[in-house]
């Protein structure tokens, strides 16, 4: 059974960095944690957090059994192309995945940190088995309790289930950009994904927002057009930074 307490574990630093190329992720923390008697460990990363627009996507993965699909790294150091080919191979092999999300309309209304406990609990929560220990990407825990959750900076490029999730959360979200971008032509979500590309921006300032916009962000206040448009913040508390 899962432990009944959250415990964030201070995490180790990533490798350092250079002009070669980093190793492959390992199963060192999934190893450790099994070890310490978590018999099921999940890895979990988000995708879309600094976006404008679309939804905040988290997806925990649970590792299968034996070597990982080939190629296996951080998605950031991945082409489109290769993410997608890595993701078809990576769904057969782990043991089950899942994805939450948060729309635009709820970040909005919580707050980023609320939106990402919500988006991480969700995609834990349909996950069979229910993992005992979680690894998280980054410093920051936004799942809490009850999981037991283990905080790992550069997780997606040093642990094979945070990268196996990193990737399938970027292939994921990319494809609904993209059909997102059938509705909404001109903001270049089929490439940019929502983020604050040259061709988002000008669309942005010409025609305004989506119903796919996050509307309580400051990017508004630069938009003389449409500021009357923004959204109050959540209270203070709400909001973690973006980077």
């Amino acid at each position: 059974m899962p432990t009944t307490t959250s415990q964030t574990i201070p995490s180790k630093n990533g490798p350092a960095r250079g002009s070669g190329p980093q190793p492959a992720p390992t199963f060192e923390v999934e190893d450790e944690l099994r070890a310490a008697g978590a018999r099921v460990v999940a890895g979990v990363d988000e995708v879309g957090r600094g976006a404008w627009a679309g939804p905040l996507l988290v997806c925990a993965a649970i590792p299968g059994r034996g070597a990982p699909p080939a190629g296996l790294t951080d998605s950031k150091r991945l082409t489109p192309k290769r993410r997608r080919e890595l993701a078809v191979l990576i769904e057969p092999w782990v043991a089950d995945h899942a994805f939450g999300w948060s729309e635009a309309a709820e970040i909005d209304e919580v707050g980023m940190t609320e939106a990402l406990h919500r988006a991480a609990r969700r995609a834990l929560d349909a996950l069979e088995p229910r993992p005992e220990a979680v690894i998280l990407d980054g410093r920051h825990d936004f799942i809490g309790r009850p999981w037991n959750v283990r905080t790992q900076v550069k997780g997606d490029l040093t642990c094979v289930s945070v990268a196996a999730a990193a990737i399938l959360a970027k292939v994921r979200r990319d494809a609904l950009m993209a059909e997102l971008a059938e509705a909404h032509p001109g903001y270049g979500f089929e490439r940019a994904a929502g983020y604050p590309s040259p061709t988002h921006r000008a669309t942005l300032a010409e025609a305004g927002p989506t119903p796919q916009h996050r509307m309580s962000w400051a990017y508004l206040d630069d938009l003389p057009r449409w500021r009357h448009l923004r959204r109050v913040r959540p209270a203070p508390g709400g909001q973690i930074p973006l980077l």
